[in-house]
């Protein structure tokens, strides 16, 4: 969305700052969004030998194959801390299912025409739920691959499972990630700012996260 839709779109707003991501939101944000790119540079490295020159960006296969599931272990921690702190915000309600219905004028930049939604929209409610169940997917077969050796030949089927299930699931989030990325950079533009340095502009939040603005803004004036 260009800078004069959001203005156009948020008359009477200003540029005033507003909090929205806390100190530790953000440091969490980036200890995930780090270890989920060594694990997919690793795991696309191991996925296929096509791709396995990966491996030498990150200290050459033995060490990413010792590395990759300790990493893993980082992005379930800092995935299962957002749940905590986030579970309540991602919570589907009947606003969610309204700006669902409006997509369309979400992908056509026509914010002004969106229904008001809360703190995160309906996509990104989606992006949370798929990488938190996708995480408990990958964990459980990841740590069936870790101790692979221990398990006996009899149960080899739960081997050939957890090889099927990691790469799908994985490459499910792959996609995740991706769209995740391009909503945050392009589609509403300052999202990947205020992850940075954990605030939005009024005009911003009255725009994209209209019940957000409205819940913050009396908060405020209450506190004054």
């Amino acid at each position: 969305m260009t800078t004069d839709a959001v203005s156009r779109s948020s008359v009477g707003h200003n540029d005033e700052m507003i909090p929205r991501y806390s100190l530790a939101e953000r440091v969490n944000h980036w200890i995930g969004a780090l270890a989920y790119m060594y694990l997919l540079i690793t795991g696309l490295a191991f996925w296929s030998p096509y791709l396995y020159w990966l491996a030498a960006v990150v200290g050459g296969g033995p060490v990413a194959r010792s590395w990759h599931p300790w990493v893993g272990l980082i992005f379930a921690t800092s995935v299962f801390w957002t749940f905590k702190e986030w579970r309540r915000d991602m919570q589907m309600d009947e606003s969610d299912r309204a700006w669902a219905k409006a997509i369309p004028y979400y992908i056509e930049n026509e914010d002004d025409k969106l229904p008001p939604v809360g703190r995160f929209n309906y996509g990104q409610k989606l992006f949370f739920w798929g990488i938190f169940y996708g995480v408990i997917l990958l964990l459980l077969s990841g740590i069936a691959l870790w101790y692979t050796e221990a398990l006996p030949w009899s149960l080899r089927f739960v081997r050939y499972a957890a090889i099927l299930i990691h790469a799908s699931v994985a490459l499910i989030t792959i996609g995740l990630f991706l769209i995740h990325v391009y909503m945050s950079a392009i589609l509403e533009e300052g999202s990947l700012t205020s992850m940075i340095h954990g605030k939005v502009t009024s005009a911003w939040a009255w725009t994209f996260h209209r019940s957000w603005y409205d819940q913050v803004s009396r908060g405020s004036r209450r506190t004054q």
